[in-house]
């Protein structure tokens, strides 16, 4: 049998054994239904996946097997052609309950859908499963075996391992609660070997994948540039009189300005989150994440941003700059001199004081008479490297965070993890800390630009940032380090 224009493959397995994980993961669709109740899935489910309104790839959900030695038996007793053998018994059991589920699972084989085999590797292999395995064997379609295990469960792995060899074209570990894309793509190159007929159809494919993700990284530069550029150009202000507690004015404008900062923030993430397809399931961090702490908390400031060494270093870069940068600097990165104006706000805004603070409150004349308070733009460089740390690490989060996963029950143990408790890191726990004068130049380049109003500067400077950015997501997207800082205090325990 040829095989489909657009390849089709099949989900196959036992109940409960994470087949619908792996085709939600694979197709990147968190609508697929996922049940820790054995016999959820009861008909076949069709998830195509589309790049730019075109189908290129199909994954079937489908029942597990319910009677697998019964069914091994009439394939051994078939006698009829080898072609015909899934088409035949769909025929002679299509009226039998207790073959309900097979005659269901061998719909999309029958229609020429390749197979993938899901195991749970957490488990030792069973008669049944090897009476599955050689029941697909004898289907004669292309078919490759996933064996579903957590990092941890790797007991039973080279026993799966063996027995697969006997029965399948290609062999892989796929862990479908915690792949990332490149294991993903890992997978699709993995399928080629499963037939040589369908390798030039799998490898438009992986080519269509790759150069969505390659688009999808371009918008996510947009999206941050943007951001970056509204944040840091961000002002509020407010009319008064002589009559007008400015000092209360001056603490309202503050509280204001920092909610419609956070309030750019928080839309940028929900944008990413979407374009890379949560858009069902919200991908909260978990509770003690870095990204869980207020944007100007003390905590995310500690954490995030770089060094007073790397400060005092962009401040020559960033020129304009200087002053807010060695005010950073001066402030010896302790926090100690931060003072907390109330308000939803809170303790987590944070002030240096006089000319320290992040963003100055200036009061102006009014042509027509009065005043008015202004809070805005963003002085404090370090500003900068804070929401692009939060913005990295959010994006290494949502693009790692496999469509087949639904909570947090037992990942968050797996990030890393430091003590607020314990004085500030020496080293800084996000990305930019990392980087070296060419990337702060960049940077640097895009605040003053930002602050300048030129709008010639500013679009050259924009196409900078986004190139770095790119770079960067490019490199996040093919790392095996997870990015997802985890606060821990005195007696807290993670979740």
């Amino acid at each position: 049998m040829e095989p489909n224009p657009i390849p089709e493959f099949a989900i196959i397995g036992h109940p409960n054994e994470g087949k619908s994980s792996v085709v939600s993961t694979l197709a990147e669709d968190d609508s697929v239904r996922i049940s820790p109740t054995p016999g959820e899935t009861m008909e076949c489910q069709t998830f195509p996946v589309s790049i730019d309104g075109k189908e290129i790839i199909r994954f079937v959900d489908t029942p597990g097997f319910q009677n697998p030695k019964q069914t091994l038996q009439w394939m051994r007793d078939y006698t009829g052609p080898d072609k015909d053998i899934v088409a035949d018994f769909r025929k002679a059991h299509a009226h039998l309950p207790e073959f309900r589920d097979e005659v269901e699972l061998f719909k999309p084989v029958e229609e020429g859908a390749g197979i993938i085999f899901v195991v749970d590797g957490s488990r030792p292999v069973r008669n049944p499963d090897k009476a599955e395995m050689e029941i697909l064997r004898l289907t004669g379609r292309p078919r490759m075996a996933i064996i579903n295990c957590k990092d941890e469960d790797v007991f039973y792995l080279e026993p799966w391992k063996n027995e697969f060899r006997k029965h399948f074209n290609s062999i892989r570990v796929f862990n479908a609660h915690k792949a990332t894309y490149a294991e993903r793509i890992a997978l699709l190159e993995s399928l080629k070997s499963i037939d040589q007929d369908w390798q030039p159809a799998l490898e438009t494919v992986i080519d269509a994948f790759k150069k969505d993700w390659d688009h999808r990284n371009t918008l996510a530069a947009e999206i941050v540039c943007t951001m970056m550029g509204d944040a840091i150009a961000r002002t509020v202000s407010r009319n008064f009189t002589e009559k007008t507690d400015e000092d209360d004015l001056r603490a309202r404008l503050q509280e204001d300005y920092a909610k419609s900062i956070q309030k750019i923030e928080r839309e940028a993430h929900d944008t990413l989150r979407r374009l890379y397809k949560h858009n069902i399931f919200n991908v909260d961090m978990p509770a003690h994440s870095i990204l869980q702490a207020d944007l100007f908390s003390e905590k995310t400031w500690q954490f995030l941003g770089l060094t007073r060494k790397q400060l005092i270093a962009a401040a020559g870069i960033a020129g304009g700059a200087l002053g807010a940068a060695l005010d950073v600097a001066a402030a010896g990165l302790t926090f100690g001199v931060f003072s907390a104006i109330g308000g939803a706000v809170g303790a987590g805004w944070v002030a240096f004081g006089g000319a320290r603070k992040l963003a100055r409150a200036k009061v102006v004349g009014m042509n027509l008479g009065g005043q008015q308070m202004k809070v805005g733009p963003m002085e404090n460089i370090q500003f900068m490297y804070v929401l692009l740390d939060r913005a990295l690490i959010f994006y290494s989060h949502i693009i790692n965070w496999a469509h087949g996963r639904r909570d947090y029950s037992s990942d968050a143990s797996t990030l890393p993890v430091v003590r607020t408790d314990q004085p500030a890191p020496s080293q800084k726990a996000g990305f930019t800390a990392s980087w070296g004068e060419k990337e702060r130049r960049t940077c640097a380049r895009f605040f003053q630009a930002v602050k300048s109003g030129d709008e010639i500067k500013k679009i050259n400077a924009r196409k900078e940032l986004r190139g770095l950015l790119k770079e960067t997501f490019q490199k996040i997207s093919h790392s095996e380090r997870k990015y997802g800082l985890v606060l821990k205090e005195k007696s807290q325990t993670l979740s």
